[in-house]
């Protein structure tokens, strides 16, 4: 393979993508602190947070359409701009709200108390509208989201062949680890001197100037034959895409329910059981909660580059190994907690277990896509990564209600739900390995 990784096309998109990922998760933990801060209601909090995830569902699949119809340069440059001015009428909602003055500090208008134990409907003042336009928002962005992100897939195919492609998806994971690690400690740096006005036109910016670099991206589009109508359309494109998954390649199909299952118990056990563990179980401070989450952030960042310098062997090996690993350094985890052992080798046991889990997975979730995409036509890949998407987007809140339901009823020994888990991952793996060998010689 002589053709370059970082060509134009796929570092102007990767830049962007940089500037992107800063402006979402930089968003997103500004709203989440300014929404606790002048609420003091975890409801609130996670209701805004749930009617952003509805429309990656529901419009995922019209998401794929779009980006197998339309010329995908001009949807990522066209997506971007919108976001950056969602945000940025955001911003002057709030400022039309507060007037010049505005606010300092950690963006409260009462402290950081807030309103404790206090309901929207009876939030005074100015606060309730402005929640409201939170709400919107997040509601926008969700939409705006679930059309972009096939868009971006559907763009990594379209640069990036063969072992690139492994290694062009690596490349993407790792600028969206290091993100989500780096971001949240930064923002809430930013989001504490300055508030929330500041951060919010520091993301609209981060959107616009996305816009602008994906404006010099060059990829070839073909228009398809005009005349029909949207039913007729939809029709057809999704017709085409169920004749693909079922018909046609229906291990594709197969793939995409392995990598949701194993979403489900992965993200299940890691985003639900290792708070709980920590904080609940072992009784340990926010302190060691937060050096765990950042050591598991950093584990997925290994994982990502180990695809990237590991890339011929992991298509040879193939994904069935990588599973079975998953769960089985989840059994030392389970057993430390059967096992006479102090608090603070458990937490150690614990955090070393789930950090090679995080790495390995971080590697699955990428071969996985890689191996979807090559094997997916170009005019068909938007409307099956949006199939990911949606699949995974439900797979995920899925295995963390159903995770906390089982941490909660075996909160006095864990084993029986770590050690299970670890034991349903490796059998995963192996009744896949069959139709995993078959894939990869296709």
């Amino acid at each position: 393979m002589n053709e370059k990784l970082f060509n134009r096309n796929f570092t102007l998109l990767l830049l962007g993508q940089v500037f992107s990922l800063i402006g979402n998760y930089t968003l997103k933990f500004a709203l989440s602190m300014y929404v606790l801060e002048q609420t003091g209601s975890a409801s609130i909090f996670a209701g805004l947070l749930a009617v952003a995830t509805v429309p990656q569902v529901l419009l995922a699949p019209i998401g794929g359409l779009l980006a197998d119809r339309l010329n995908r340069r001009n949807m990522m440059v066209a997506l971007d701009a919108f976001s950056g001015t969602a945000v940025f009428l955001t911003l002057l909602g709030i400022c039309g709200f507060h007037g010049t003055s505005g606010f300092h500090g950690t963006g409260g208008f009462h402290g950081t108390g807030g309103f404790h134990g206090t309901s929207w409907a009876h939030l005074p003042g100015q606060e309730g509208p402005i929640l409201l336009l939170i709400g919107i928002l997040q509601v926008v962005l969700g939409i705006l989201g679930a059309f972009e992100s096939p868009t971006v897939q559907a763009c990594v195919r379209q640069m990036q062949t063969g072992e690139n492609l492994l290694k062009g998806n690596a490349a993407v994971s790792q600028v969206q680890a290091v993100a989500g690690l780096v971001t949240p400690f930064l923002g809430s740096l930013f989001y504490t001197a300055v508030g929330i006005r500041p951060v919010l036109a520091v993301c609209a910016a981060c959107f616009f100037l996305t816009a602008l670099l994906e404006c010099f991206i060059r990829l070839r589009f073909q228009r398809r034959p005009g005349g029909q109508k949207v039913r007729q359309i939809l029709r057809q494109d999704l017709g085409e895409s169920k004749d693909f998954l079922l018909k046609k390649r229906p291990e594709v199909f197969r793939l995409l329910l392995l990598a949701a299952l194993a979403s489900f118990f992965v993200v299940g056990t890691a985003v639900v059981g290792l708070p709980f563990l920590v904080r609940n179980v072992l009784g340990l401070s926010a302190g060691h909660y937060g050096a765990a989450e950042s050591l598991i952030g950093g584990a997925s960042v290994a994982g990502a580059l180990m695809v990237g310098l590991l890339a011929g062997r992991l298509q040879k090996n193939g994904l069935q190994s990588l599973l079975i690993m998953a769960g089985a350094v989840l059994i030392p985890a389970g057993a430390a907690f059967l096992l006479p052992l102090s608090v603070i080798v458990r937490y150690l046991l614990l955090l070393a277990c789930f950090c090679i889990a995080q790495a390995v997975c971080s590697m699955f979730s990428v071969l996985a896509l890689s191996m979807i995409q090559e094997s997916t036509p170009e005019h068909l890949t938007g409307k099956i990564m949006a199939c990911v998407i949606a699949l995974s987007t439900c797979a995920q809140p899925a295995g963390q209600v159903i995770y906390g339901l089982l941490f909660d009823l075996f909160s006095e020994s864990v084993w029986p739900v770590l050690l299970p888990t670890a034991a349903a991952l490796m059998a995963l793996g192996c009744l896949s390995a069959g139709f995993l060998k078959r894939f990869t010689k296709e």
